[in-house]
């Protein structure tokens, strides 16, 4: 079965006492399983959360990360693989090897409170990361992520999309280059989608729940979790807005979470002027996703792109 990215740390078993070291109070999460291992309760939401602030931790050098009760925790190795395997992108552009260091400008689409992706990238490549968000408490909390850890504050900057209706406009500005987008579109199409969706989850976990309560592990607002039409329609958005920006942005990528999306979605692409487009398959042990990128460079251009602006 494949596994994390190679140039993914989280590979293997988490180390729990290495964690523990860095945050004791995740020691109240291990338990025992019945083979003996120590392990934590993945249907609890405080173990998840501390599993992920001990890893923020000991390696991205974050010692300040919280977020709000009820919002996404998003586990930390999976979205460290979206982060390496869309680095390859542009090192397909750079003779193999990921460029790095402040030279590389990325734009995290919907950074969440969490300011998950702005924090992997910059700690990971050394990039710099301009993140967007339209929740208020979001914006907040990832604004106060950002200044509380010296590691974070000259390579991320938080700014507010002020009007729902638009992904990337308002974004970037006339003068603004962007090497790559990243982004976490909703999943579902709705409330009630979701509440199904996590109900599943919760019984896969071999817990109950019921839509009062669905015992949601990863937690999620409404913004974070449903959009009208679903992630497809999200995206079909992006698509369309992308090509308002053609030659700011050198790779737009997102996050596809249902792999019956992606036909439709590449059939959307085929309605702008498209000079190549990726789908890059991820896996987490029994978790699939997967990333769409695409371009309005040429090749000729691409090349031309990482001259001016890595090497």
């Amino acid at each position: 079965m494949k596994q994390f990215h190679e140039r993914n740390i989280h590979n293997g078993q988490y180390d729990l006492d290495a964690l523990v070291y860095e945050l004791p109070e995740f020691k109240e999460c291990i338990i025992t399983t019945p083979s003996g291992e120590k392990s934590i309760d993945f249907s609890d939401s405080k173990a998840v959360l501390l599993l992920n602030k001990a890893l923020l931790k000991r390696h991205y050098n974050v010692d300040n990360w919280m977020i709000p009760d009820g919002y996404l925790c998003p586990p930390v190795p999976g979205r460290a693989d979206y982060i390496h395997y869309a680095a390859d992108l542009l090192g397909d552009l750079n003779g193999g090897d990921v460029p790095r260091g402040k030279r590389v400008n990325v734009l995290d689409l919907g950074t969440g409170a969490n300011c998950i992706y702005p924090i992997i990238g910059s700690q990971s490549y050394g990039w710099k990361f301009t993140g967007t968000e339209i929740d208020p408490l979001s914006l907040k909390v990832a604004r106060l992520i950002v200044q509380s850890n010296p590691s974070l504050g000259k390579q991320v900057k938080i700014i507010q999309q002020k009007q729902k209706q638009f992904i990337l406009k308002n974004m970037i500005g006339e003068k603004d280059r962007f090497d790559l987008t990243v982004c976490n579109p909703p999943f579902h199409s709705s409330k009630n989608e979701a509440v199904e969706a996590n109900l599943r989850k919760w019984k896969n976990l071999g817990k109950d729940g019921d839509e009062k309560n669905p015992g949601r592990n990863f937690g999620g607002m409404e913004n974070e979790l449903w959009y009208p039409g679903g992630e497809t329609a999200f995206i079909k958005r992006m698509i369309k807005e992308s090509s308002d920006y053609s030659r700011q942005v050198c790779w737009f990528t997102s996050l596809v979470s249902k792999k019956e999306n992606l036909r439709p979605l590449k059939e959307h692409l085929k309605s702008f002027k498209i000079q190549d487009h990726r789908v890059v398959d991820m896996s987490q042990g029994q978790k699939q996703s997967r990333l769409i990128a695409w371009t309005f460079l040429s090749g000729e251009e691409c090349s031309q792109w990482a001259e001016e602006h890595w090497r």
